[in-house]
């Protein structure tokens, strides 16, 4: 292994711990004593992740079967209240739960939210305003937003969204960086440790945002201060920058900044030949794996040790396969 990863603590394994809506592991807790038990998270996440699930409305002291709630009033700080008696209002308890339920969130790697729920919902939540006006899907649920809010690095998603294998497999990467970050601070923060680490996850950056990548290479450029504040405002910036899918032209300028480290090293069909699959990737004709495959390969038969041991080439478990449809 190179200094790069001498210095870190290992990628923890599968799986990870995260959060997620109870209803979508099927427990009957929804207003009407039923689930959204979700294929998903049984299927595509298996092996993957363990789930701790959690239901902010049970949470709440709500019994099952129960009447319905609703987001309503402004879409910047709308109220939950009950679909039969708008005077039943849940805004305090779901905003208290999510204070309360996020110091024990330290130990998960991610947060699993359901859609269109007014407590669980991440994106696009219905809020209801003046009579006969159709409802607004620009909300947040209550509990979700409580928890972005008190835990703004933790990688969220909602279920629905994880049927897309860009963002599932973004996701994922986020929840192992998130782990691999925690096993870092638990091993003893250092300057050293946190160069290193953004060493390994350099290029990963890169295919996520370039912004990003130029925005945390300026912030480690001086580590005289205080470290533990910088890795901080580190870790903040890096989970900013891989919330932003990787695009194929993100990972084509990796796959080619990456093919630099044998291009003195492999012959010139060699060249030529992953070149051509890098570009083919870029222009939507064939799959990640493709020129993925070739580009590992090349790299190990050279010894390119820095760039073999960039995250960016198995950043979570080749057994999940969720590079197969990138």
């Amino acid at each position: 292994m190179s200094y790069l990863l001498e210095a870190l603590p290992a990628l923890p394994n599968a799986p990870l711990t995260i959060a997620i809506s109870e209803c979508l592991v099927g427990g009957e807790v929804r207003h009407d004593g039923g689930h959204k038990r979700s294929s998903l998270a049984h299927d595509k996440l298996e092996g993957l992740f363990k789930f701790r699930p959690v239901c902010p409305e049970v949470g709440i002291g709500l019994g099952i079967p129960r009447d319905a709630i609703r987001l309503v009033g402004d879409i910047k700080s709308p109220r939950a209240v009950s679909t039969k008696d708008s005077a039943l209002d849940f805004t305090n308890k779901l905003i208290d739960f999510a204070s309360d339920y996020a110091p024990d969130l330290d130990d998960v790697d991610g947060h699993i939210f359901t859609k269109n729920s007014p407590s669980c919902g991440l994106f696009r939540v219905k809020v209801y305003g003046k009579k006969d006006t159709p409802p607004i899907p620009e909300g947040r649920g209550l509990y979700a937003a409580g928890i972005a809010h008190w835990r703004p690095d933790l990688p969220l998603e909602e279920n629905g969204r994880l049927h897309d294998p860009v963002l599932r497999e973004n996701f994922v990467t986020r929840t192992f960086v998130h782990a691999h970050w925690r096993a870092l601070l638990e091993a003893g923060l250092t300057a050293k440790k946190l160069i290193a680490f953004h060493s390994a996850y350099k290029y990963l950056v890169m295919a996520h945002s370039i912004a990003g990548y130029k925005q945390l290479g300026r912030l480690l450029s001086d580590l005289s201060g205080d470290v533990e504040r910088i890795a901080v405002q580190y870790f903040s910036q890096l989970m900013q920058a891989l919330a932003q899918p990787a695009s194929r032209g993100g990972h084509a300028n990796v796959l080619s900044h990456l093919q630099g480290y044998v291009k003195e090293q492999i012959s010139s069909s060699s060249r030529k030949e992953l070149a051509e699959l890098i570009e083919s990737y870029r222009r939507g004709e064939i799959p990640l794996m493709a020129p993925l495959a070739l580009l590992k390969h090349h790299l190990g038969e050279h010894e390119a040790t820095y760039a073999w041991n960039q995250m960016y080439l198995q950043p979570h478990p080749v057994s999940a396969g969720l590079r197969r449809d990138l």
